[in-house]
């Protein structure tokens, strides 16, 4: 008798808070056979799947043995899964078609004849600058929204991204987001301003966002290198450029409501202290 194939979820963990979870994301993790999670997913997202479900850790930063999880070796799990009649979550940290390679793995399953669908997560991209207090779009400062990723060396010979074009937005009152850009962040800065953005063009990174561990940096596009150097910024964490980012100075005294969740609360500390040694 041939067994049915199961369906893969190609699921959005959102930025990390397990209360930013969709209804949907929270229900087919607990209801799932197999969880295939990066490491972005946190812990608490990841030990909220089914107690009878198989969790496999496919993050692709090096293991304790050095080896990183192939992207040839996830596609494969994932048919290898379903063909075993699993239903599977593929768990991703935010939103499984933003940088997460979701549009490669919902073409290999398709390829592979597998049953697959979106469920769609909170970004890091507008969660991480909201939670720090910096909406990425604001009536009197910014009409347009850019992401980009700042895992790509912006000094290699070819580009995907039009820095100028780039930079020309953020001029024109525009708001940069850049995800995975920590290990780049000196090279991206200097492109935006060797294309003529402002030094004095208003920066924050935010590291951990809607974690125990989040914190935030800000400063100018003159002197956020040093500042992210000083503090020791470590992925993940979001780069935001533009003049959205004055706003968080402007709302540094606004607290909510103690029965809206802790997640959705602006951390104090974040407005309070000044970054002049190591993050602690």
């Amino acid at each position: 008798m041939k067994i049915e194939t199961g369906t893969v979820y190609l699921v959005g963990a959102g930025p990390g808070d397990p209360d930013l979870l969709t209804m949907k994301a929270a229900r087919l993790l607990g209801d799932t056979d197999v969880v295939l999670h990066d490491t972005l997913a946190s812990e608490e997202i990841v030990d909220r799947a089914a107690a009878s479900a198989e969790v496999i850790d496919v993050g692709k930063r090096p293991g304790s043995d050095g080896e990183r999880t192939t992207q040839t070796s996830i596609n494969n799990l994932m048919v290898q899964k379903a063909e075993e009649g699993k239903d599977v979550v593929r768990l991703k940290g935010g939103d499984p078609a933003v940088f997460a390679r979701g549009g490669e793995e919902i073409e290999h399953l398709t390829a592979a004849g597998i049953a697959c669908e979106f469920v769609p997560g909170i970004t890091s991209a507008i969660a991480a600058p909201s939670i720090a207090g910096i909406p990425v779009t604001h009536r009197e400062y910014a009409s347009s929204l850019t992401i980009v990723t700042g895992h790509e060396d912006p000094t290699k010979d070819k580009s995907a991204l039009n820095w100028s074009a780039i930079a020309d937005n953020i001029v024109a009152g525009g708001t940069l987001v850049i995800l995975m850009g920590v290990s780049h962040l000196a090279d991206n800065i200097d492109r935006l301003r060797t294309e003529g953005v402002p030094t004095q063009t208003s920066v924050a990174i935010v590291e951990n966002a809607t974690r125990p561990t989040e914190f935030t940096v800000s400063g100018t596009l003159d002197t956020i290198v040093k500042q992210s150097r000083d503090v020791g910024v470590d992925p993940p964490a979001v780069t935001i450029v533009g003049d959205v980012v004055s706003i968080r100075e402007q709302i540094a005294d606004c607290r909510q409501d103690e029965s809206v969740p802790q997640s959705m609360h602006y951390r104090n500390q974040i407005y309070s202290l000044v970054w002049s040694g190591n993050k602690k």
